[in-house]
């Protein structure tokens, strides 16, 4: 042990004169633990919000889809056997979609019709149930159609129920005389789907390709290509590449470019917290110089004795700053050991409902990422350092004459 580290330890040790510094030193403590212990809290789950609301959405809308100018196209078969042969793209499904007007019995609503093919569409889109795709092709009298499971409530649509989709004149491909009637045809629920978005559930519904080619009078078109690829994060980078292969005259989004401003405001929420909560750490912090000062005003004869020792002014700096620094070291292993146990508990049990037609989720999500977690440790530990600074600085500054003399 050296010396600067024996002497701090000394005086990190509670005496009873030195009661009123021991307590500024425990309420430092107690801030740098409190601040990391909610910092890693609230960055888990706002984590968790951008994660699980990525699983979903990625669940119900594809990685890519690859789109022609000028609209939809006809050769998507060839188009896709093209398409499947870059290594990165795991699945492919043509989709056609437009917006609709679903009646039943009991109530009328607008919804955004997909039309899919029911072979394929379930390598691409996992949210849709394998069950109610195998039935949507094989439903007795009229065609089948799957709906989101807020849409069923709304409708009050059963498995089974038959419901009219109505498609406005201008949504069957292009303008169209003023005055014409809308398409209307009764179709059979095959099933449901529920993909955990609220927003997605009360507007979606699915028919099979072929169906929506007739309705639509789009005989042998669709409106693009959804594809799945092997890495998320490369989605874009893939899908142009396989565009690029079809030719200029098509294009490519990905899930990111889709949902741009959603996990953009996310990220920037994330952000906001952080600074924000950094604030506890820095009040903390001012917790740590204020119970140095007091340690230096109060050990001025110690410092003066060690100086006259032969203490040089680098080693009482130490002494000082390495106190601060155990002060913070401890502070924020146990607000990390909190954070970690607030964190299972809150991911274990779920204490808090959430509304689910406001909020993308109906309980709080957790997920601890490494990263954040070492951002927030590692931040932590340089605002306890840059506050242990000036104490140590005016305590090697010292000058030993002047205790003595009043001393």
């Amino acid at each position: 042990m050296s010396f600067e580290t024996f002497v701090g330890n000394r005086y990190l040790r509670s005496r009873k004169r030195h009661a009123f510094v021991s307590l500024i030193t425990f309420l430092a403590v107690a801030g740098v633990a409190v601040g990391v212990m909610v910092m890693i809290v609230v960055i888990a789950v706002m984590s968790g919000a951008e994660s699980e609301l990525r699983s979903r959405m990625l669940g119900i809308t594809a990685h890519a889809v690859i789109l022609r100018h000028g609209g939809g196209f006809t050769d998507y078969a060839g188009a896709i056997e093209k398409i499947r042969e870059n290594p990165h793209i795991e699945a492919a499904t043509p989709y056609i979609f437009t917006q609709a007007m679903l009646r039943s019995a009991s109530g009328i609503t607008g919804a955004a019709l997909r039309g899919i093919d029911p072979a394929t569409a379930g390598t691409v889109i996992s949210s849709l149930d394998p069950e109610a795709l195998e039935a949507l092709g094989k439903t007795a009298g009229a065609p089948g159609i799957i709906l989101g499971r807020e849409l069923a409530d709304i409708l009050e649509a059963r498995r089974g129920s038959l419901v009219s989709l109505i498609i406005p004149a201008g949504g069957r491909g292009g303008l169209k005389a003023l005055g014409q009637m809308p398409a209307i045809r009764q179709f059979q629920v095959a099933g449901f789907f529920e993909s955990g978005l609220y927003e997605f559930d009360k507007a979606m519904a699915y028919v099979t390709l072929d169906d929506a080619q007739q309705i639509l009078q789009m005989p042998g078109a669709v409106s693009g290509i959804e594809i799945r690829v092997d890495d998320i994060y490369r989605a874009g980078e893939i899908s142009r590449k396989a565009a690029k292969t079809l030719g200029y005259e098509y294009w490519a989004q990905d899930w990111m470019r889709l949902n741009h401003n959603i996990f953009s405001a996310l990220r920037l929420q994330k952000t906001v917290m952080f600074i924000i909560l950094a604030l506890i750490i820095l009040v903390a912090a001012f917790n740590i110089a204020s119970a140095l000062i007091m340690m230096v005003m109060g050990k001025t004869a110690d410092i003066a004795i060690l100086k006259a020792m032969g203490a040089t002014n680098r080693s009482i700096r130490r002494i000082f700053v390495y106190k601060g620094m155990m002060i913070g070291l401890v502070g924020t292993t146990l607000g990390t050991l909190g954070g970690f146990a607030l964190s299972a508990v809150l991911k274990r049990y779920h204490f808090i409902d959430l509304p689910k037609d406001v909020y993308f989720f109906t309980t709080l999500p957790v997920s601890l990422e490494p990263m954040d977690v070492i951002l927030i440790i590692v931040s932590t530990l340089v605002v306890c350092y840059i506050s242990t600074l000036y104490p140590a600085h005016r305590a090697a500054r010292f000058n030993p004459v002047e205790a003595f003399r009043y001393h």
